[in-house]
């Protein structure tokens, strides 16, 4: 009895030896934090998605009922937050959620949950079916100070890797720090230490699929200097960067920084500070976010000349470049004030033309706003043509497949790769 309980005394001071070692390893030791490879060592040549993974669904086993359905915690005809219905019919029985919402054949109508595995790997298949290189995983980080919240987006988190690797498509984690104050500089360091520690999210083997640049680990930080004042300042931005940059143990990762539209004037929805542009020059690649900024293809070709002086300005000081382009936009049900459809899609046109347009200009990488964004209408997935009928009002594809966005994208990136012509029209049918 007595040797075997010295052998699990040994045991246990050698488990928590080497977890300590983890801990304090230094630079030297750096391979053990993070792979060396990865199936995807630069954004360079990617078209990436942003992906929520946010919706919940009352039965789905998180214990969190509706979230990002539902409005005043009713999803019913008449309270709801999404403008697009996605489309379940391929979908298997065990990922559909009824709702109260009925079709025009007097069927009900469901919804699926971002929480369900199933559903979250259908989705990356999807990716790998049309093209699509793969996601940035949205990951708020003020939810993070939840652990019910922390947990269901930990569960989201799995099902993506579990995605990203089954369909061999790129994923990298994208912090947005919407709704924070000062306090987010430690909650995002904690989280990502955990996230390094426990999910081991860029140390998956050598063939694991998180997005590197210039040979690192490529982590997002989405929200600076924006002019709608968030408590947060420049300075916290730039400790972040720092620590994502410089840190012995959980640092020597590139930097994708997130930013406002006309950060190169300090204009419009930009702050007016220099320091803004300081912060720009220490990490990898900025993100520019347009969407809403342009609503017509006017707007988009006038949008042209701006993306040509950012990629010299990038050019000038070494730093990769993305826009974003989004399909259209509306948020009717969720704000009513707003019209239904307030930025149409025009059946892909809106979108081609600002594909054709960053990659004419030069443009190396785009990101797509988003994947499976139904609340503010940017969605790429799957979304029917034959919503519910009722109280509320959606938007449809306008009669185009429901594939036509992933079809569209996936066109895209052989364009971006220089494996189709340049050209300005639609490559496929919209008729």
């Amino acid at each position: 009895m007595k040797v075997k309980l010295s052998k699990l005394i040994i045991l246990i001071t050698l488990t928590l030896f080497l977890t300590q070692c983890k801990k304090n390893t230094t630079s030297s030791d750096i391979d053990g934090t993070h792979s060396t490879t990865s199936q995807f060592m630069s954004y360079n040549g990617m078209i990436m998605c942003g992906y929520q993974g946010w919706f919940r669904c009352q039965g789905d086993g998180t214990g969190r009922g509706w979230g990002h359905y539902d409005k005043g915690g009713q999803f019913k005809p008449g309270f709801c937050t999404i403008d697009f219905w996605p489309d379940m019919s391929e979908m298997d029985n065990n990922e559909k959620y009824r709702t109260e919402f009925i079709h025009e054949d007097n069927t009900w109508a469901y919804v699926f949950s971002s929480a369900n595995e199933k559903t979250v790997k259908r989705h990356f298949k999807w990716m790998k079916d049309y093209g699509i290189d793969g996601v940035f995983k949205q990951r708020f980080v003020t939810s993070t100070r939840s652990p019910e919240n922390l947990r269901g987006m930990d569960i989201v988190l799995q099902n993506c890797l579990k995605g990203a690797e089954k369909y061999n498509r790129a994923i990298s984690i994208m912090y947005d720090m919407s709704g924070c104050g000062p306090e987010v500089v430690e909650l995002m360091k904690e989280d990502w230490k955990r996230l390094v520690d426990y999910y081991d999210i860029t140390n998956r083997g050598k063939n694991q699929s998180y997005l590197y640049h210039n040979n690192k680990p490529l982590v997002a930080i989405w929200g600076a200097g924006f002019n709608d004042d968030r408590r947060y300042s420049l300075d916290d931005i730039d400790e972040l960067v720092t620590f994502f940059k410089e840190d012995s143990v959980y640092g020597r990762c590139s930097v994708l920084l997130g930013i406002p539209t006309y950060w190169r004037t300090l204009s419009g929805d930009c702050v007016s500070d220099t320091k803004l542009h300081d912060l720009i020059k220490k990490v990898d690649i900025i993100h520019t976010w347009t969407v809403g900024r342009y609503g017509n293809l006017s707007g988009v070709d006038a949008h042209h000349s701006i993306i040509e002086a950012d990629l010299q300005w990038c050019e000038d000081n070494n730093i990769g470049y993305t826009p974003s382009v989004f399909p259209g936009f509306s948020w009717h049900n969720m704000f009513p004030e707003s019209p239904l459809n307030v930025i149409p899609r025009l059946k892909g046109e809106f979108l081609w033309r600002q594909f054709y347009n960053a990659i004419s200009a030069g443009c190396e990488m785009i990101y797509v706003s988003m994947f499976d964004e139904i609340d503010e209408g940017t969605a790429i997935f799957k979304c029917t043509n034959n919503p519910p009928n009722g109280e509320s009002q959606f938007c449809d594809y306008e009669g185009l497949p429901t594939d036509f966005y992933l079809k569209l994208t996936g066109e895209a990136t052989k364009m971006l790769r220089g494996e189709i012509p340049l050209d300005s029209n639609i490559p496929i049918e919209t008729e």
